[in-house]
């Protein structure tokens, strides 16, 4: 049996950049199919980032679904370094023109995002198999996929592919028609959850002759907390007690002191990479999120990169209904790509200088904590740290 759906644009993936693009788009009163591979149990419990910048604050508000972010979520105007034993607090607010981030897990984002679209009774098709995507290049894309032992036909006028790094869409596209940049790192971020209250009201970052740590949250009662090891290092491997016992050298006596302990509700390894495809747009296909670039998750800008990816994307859909132009389309990857350029620049940045690198040896040391040392007693220096952690504003750099 063949289920054929009329749709004006299909989405595949439903991670935030795709349930985002669809709440966006259904505001508008535009029409929108999402298709997942995933259940929808999985898409939910996911363990990902959680330091919204003010772009993607703003864009939740404008979908209508930041009422629990605003009640739940934790404003932070700051963050502390941590090098040579010593912490230094970066005064977001005085730097950043009076802006902050929002600590709020992408669980909860994601939660907030599909309560919205079952409440408004839009499809969703869940643990849909053998997704594949047809004819983007033409005037009637269509999606097939497998669902519920059906077979299904999207017809639509557009493919948003927020899919991620693995998915279908950027796979789907002929080589010769598209660049990849990538950078992978020789170590990944060791990521324990646990019901304990965070060693520090703001995040402290870590620079340590161990190893990178980072010290994070999801609410005053659940914390996150990151570890730097080898790419060849196993989950099994690490303890609670060792983790725990690790992450003590690397900190400070004050945040030692301050540090409480339990056990974790979930432990992996993420691998770090750099990864910019180019360009996002084929005919009728677009790239976002995930799909189109990964950032080491120093500085927290995957998450805010697809949803400013999604910004300009609904925009440009929105103002092709509506206002019957293509303007938006035809610029859409181009606009995209000076800000992920922008946001992988200080990502690699930012890792380059937190993390330890035994092949640099004793020097390499040395010239990161002089660097953050300056970085510290500059103002401009600061101000540089301030503005890029805050994200900048959309319209940085244009005429």
């Amino acid at each position: 049996m063949i289920a054929t759906h009329r749709t004006q644009v299909a989405i595949v993936g439903a991670g935030p950049s795709g349930l985002l693009l669809g709440q966006l788009l259904f505001k508008a009163g535009i029409d929108a199919v999402i298709v997942e591979r995933q259940s929808a149990e999985h898409v939910r419990s996911r363990i990902r980032a959680g330091v919204l910048e003010q772009v993607s604050i703003d864009l939740l508000d404008e979908a209508g679904v930041g009422q629990r972010m605003h009640r739940e979520g934790l404003v932070h105007t700051g963050f502390d370094l941590l090098f040579k034993g010593e912490r230094h607090r970066i005064d977001l607010q005085q730097l950043a023109g009076g802006q902050h981030v929002m600590v709020y897990g992408q669980t909860e984002l994601t939660r907030d995002l599909m309560d919205a679209r079952q409440a408004s009774g839009l499809t969703t098709l869940y643990e849909a198999q053998q997704v594949q995507i047809h004819d983007y290049d033409s005037a009637r894309p269509r999606v097939t996929c497998e669902h519920a032992g059906k077979s299904h036909i999207i017809e639509c006028d557009f493919i948003a592919g927020c899919d991620g790094f693995h998915g279908v869409c950027r796979a789907s596209v002929p080589r010769d028609r598209i660049m990849e940049f990538e950078k992978v790192y020789p170590f990944g971020w060791l990521g324990l959850l646990a019901d304990t209250p965070p060693v520090h009201h703001e995040l402290i970052y870590v620079n340590s002759p161990r190893g990178f740590a980072l010290c994070s949250q999801r609410s005053t009662t659940r914390s996150r907390y990151y570890l730097q090891v080898p790419l060849t290092d196993k989950v099994e491997q690490w303890s609670d007690e060792a983790f725990w016992q690790e992450l003590r050298l690397r900190l400070d006596p004050q945040a030692r002191d301050h540090l409480v302990t339990g056990p974790s509700l979930e432990k992996s390894i993420a691998p770090l990479r750099s990864f910019v495809t180019e360009p996002m747009r084929f005919g009728r296909l677009f790239l976002a999120g995930d799909a189109a670039h990964i950032v080491p998750p120093t500085g927290a800008k995957g998450l805010n990169l697809a949803a400013s990816d999604v910004k300009y994307l609904a925009g440009a859909l929105i103002e092709h209904y509506q206002e019957r132009s293509n303007a938006g389309i035809d610029h859409y990857s181009d606009r995209c790509l000076r800000r992920i350029w922008r946001a992988e620049r200080f990502s690699w940045w930012f890792t380059s200088l937190m993390h330890h690198f035994p092949e640099n040896g004793a020097i390499g040391q040395k010239l990161q904590e002089a660097e953050l040392d300056y970085l510290i007693h500059s103002e401009s220096g600061a101000r540089t740290v301030a503005e890029n952690y805050v994200g900048l504003p959309l319209s940085f750099g244009e005429a």
